[in-house]
């Protein structure tokens, strides 16, 4: 069963890719916060070779009903052709950062 709160992981090239991104989800209203952890090395596999790189990584707390729009507007904005965008359900949170998620998110 899907819980009305999820929790969402974008990688971004740089910190400035990832602040433009974080502003965008706020502002727009598709995210209650986007918390930018500037240090994140992945390691992937890209055209057939094993890639290593520094990125920042969005945490974004959002709806779950408004995931969908997040996905399009990581998509739309994001420099990456391919950008990460995946999330999962908010289990258990405190009562009041929930409502309060709820009530910055439209």
């Amino acid at each position: 069963m899907a819980t009305p709160y999820s929790i969402a992981f974008v990688t971004a090239p740089d910190r400035a890719a990832a602040d433009r991104l974080a502003q965008g989800l706020v502002g727009g209203r598709l995210a209650a916060c986007v918390s930018v952890l500037p240090k994140a090395v992945s390691t992937y596999r890209w055209k057939g070779k094993v890639e290593k790189a520094s990125e920042a990584l969005l945490v974004i707390k959002t709806r779950t009903a408004l995931m969908k729009a997040v996905c399009g507007f990581v998509s739309k904005n994001h420099p990456y052709s391919v950008p990460e965008v995946i999330s999962w359900p908010i289990a258990h949170g405190a009562a009041l950062y929930l409502k309060w998620l709820k009530a910055e998110t439209s």
